[in-house]
């Protein structure tokens, strides 16, 4: 497991600049060694294979194997606010919603040899998780719908068709069902991570003004024994044993250390009275918050915008973004977002029922904002920084040692850096190789980065 506490020294791989084997532009900084393409870059218009003009936002992502030793990636797109549905409109969840996944079959380099809308008309597509039976779980980051008012950017739900706030299961190569399991919970969802032992679905909430929580979705059947995870069980949240209403978005101890005990959710999908074409009554943060409080009833814990989840031997890793900082005065920051650290890693045991702090971050310098989070083959944690300055790919060994492996050295076509733009759905290929990277802005695109990993510790 990993040693918690303040990064360890470590010897720091030196970034410098490395050429684009598209065209030869620079685009990230990264070790000596290493080597990259992008692909899919929607500065200007990319059409995929059905059609599709592909969408930006490129976030939350997985890979598969795919045939004859290519990736196959199945990517989000997260678009907010009602609009039409990309792709084919007839098969869309809601043909007003924007968001869904793309599926790209590529090689180890990132050379692209086919693409295709996977899942259309669902919203604010964020991260989500790979399945074990070769499926991608992804997370509608939103309670939006006909039933519910404005969002923060104030713009009308009326023309929706379907609540969203939900997740979906995409299969890797073909296409989702487009059918939302409703049984895991309507709320801000960000990342999942599987347990395959218990069969449990752990899920991560990015509630940004207000607490956030860790659920966890009890399927009635394990998923692996019919491969998909099935619309029928319990939803739960995580609280602190004998401590109720725990502020884990407040700086921790080093090496804080709790037992916990989960609570149910009796109304985990929500819908609430509206009249068609006519604005709801229910605001939006009553229904963001509808299935937090619920738990934060019985005591469930208060985290800070947990993003980024991933399932490594038998721990469930996920990242708290504004986590670490002193504690907030009130039970909500809309402006500035609830917490007021730079970043939290925490690890939920799932043998010892035991939530413990991997990581907190003493500055922005050190970690700024942590979102997506995958693991390597040797442990050590990847973590997306999603910070409004330079933001940077940062590796976390299984010893506490924080060290850099690439940096964002975007710039537009018209000159003007893009140093700000948010790396996300950060995954490696199936045999540890290739490391595939999304910039999350609406000029969107993948990276796939390969050197030696082991000589940087990764």
């Amino acid at each position: 497991g990993f040693v918690a506490g303040p990064a360890a020294a470590a010897p720091q791989p030196v970034l410098g600049p490395v050429a684009d084997m598209r065209d030869g532009v620079v685009r990230l900084w990264l070790p000596d060694g290493f080597q990259y393409r992008s692909f899919h870059d929607t500065e200007q218009p990319v059409t995929l294979d059905d059609g599709t003009v592909l969408p930006g936002r490129h976030d939350g992502m997985a890979a598969f194997r795919g045939r004859h030793g290519n990736v196959v990636l199945v990517r989000n797109h997260e678009i907010n606010n009602p609009v039409p549905a990309f792709g084919d409109a007839a098969k869309a969840y809601d043909r007003m919603a924007g968001g869904g996944t793309t599926t790209v079959e590529v090689t180890g380099e990132g050379e692209v040899l086919r693409s295709f809308t996977s899942l259309n008309g669902t919203q604010m597509n964020c991260s989500g998780g790979p399945m074990p039976w070769g499926s991608w779980v992804t997370c509608e980051e939103t309670i939006n719908g006909p039933d519910v008012g404005p969002d923060f950017t104030g713009v009308s739900n009326v023309p929706l068709t379907q609540p969203h706030g939900f997740i979906f299961e995409v299969p890797a190569g073909g296409e989702s069902s487009r059918e939302p399991v409703t049984a895991a919970g309507r709320f801000a969802h960000e990342a999942v991570a599987f347990d395959p032992f218990r069969g449990a679905l752990y899920l991560t909430e990015d509630n940004f003004g207000f607490p956030s929580g860790l659920y966890r979705y009890l399927p009635d059947e394990h998923p692996l024994w019919r491969r998909r995870l099935g619309n029928a069980g319990r939803l739960q949240m995580l609280a602190v044993t004998g401590v109720p209403e725990a502020d884990l978005a407040a700086a921790q101890p080093e090496g804080a250390t709790y037992r916990v005990t989960w609570v149910d959710i009796d109304d985990p999908a929500p819908t609430f009275p509206f009249t068609p074409e006519q604005p709801a009554p229910t605001t939006n943060n009553d229904a963001l918050n509808h299935v937090g409080n619920q738990g934060r009833a019985q005591g469930a814990a208060w985290f800070s915008r947990l993003e980024g989840a991933v399932y490594d031997r038998g721990v469930v890793y996920f990242c708290s973004t504004q986590g670490g900082g002193p504690a907030e005065p009130g039970p909500s920051d809309t402006v500035q977002g609830f917490g007021n650290g730079t970043g939290q890693i925490w690890a939920y045991d799932t043998f010892s029922a035991r939530l413990r702090l991997v990581f907190q971050s003493p500055s922005a310098e050190v970690l700024d904002f942590p979102d997506n989070v995958t693991t390597s083959k040797r442990g050590t944690l990847v973590l997306c920084e999603d910070s409004t300055g330079d933001n940077f790919l940062r590796g976390l060994s299984p010893r506490g040692e924080l060290s850099d492996i690439a940096l964002n050295r975007l710039v537009s076509s018209t000159g003007t850096p893009r140093f700000g733009d948010e790396f996300a759905g950060a995954t490696f290929s199936p045999d540890g190789r290739t490391l595939f990277v999304n910039i999350q802005a609406s000029r969107g695109m993948t990276f796939a980065i390969w050197g030696p990993w082991g000589r940087i510790g990764v």
